[in-house]
């Protein structure tokens, strides 16, 4: 299994991109069949990231099927338009 972790940083003035944005992830689970688990959070506290992004994946090659899916990518343009920074992490659980 791989734990698949993102956060985001969004640029201010795009808060109601940043919901779209985020309704747009949270509406793959479900969809794209990979995604074996999905939590979503959104900082309640000023500083540090925005918003996470906590998934998990059967294998690597989940993963990688999710981030070229037409439906991830559609979703990920509207946050890389809105977003100043992003880092994510990737492990076996």
């Amino acid at each position: 299994m791989i734990k698949h972790v993102v956060m985001w940083k969004f640029r201010p003035g795009t808060e109601a991109e940043a919901r779209r944005f985020l309704d747009g992830l949270r509406g793959l689970y479900g969809v794209i069949p990979q995604i074996r688990e999905q939590e979503i959070g959104v900082n309640c506290l000023p500083g540090n990231y925005d918003a996470v992004l906590i998934s998990l994946f059967d294998s690597a090659e989940d993963l990688e099927a999710y981030k070229r899916d037409p439906r991830h990518q559609a979703v990920s343009a509207l946050c890389k338009a809105i977003r100043t920074d992003r880092t994510a992490v990737d492990w076996e659980v």
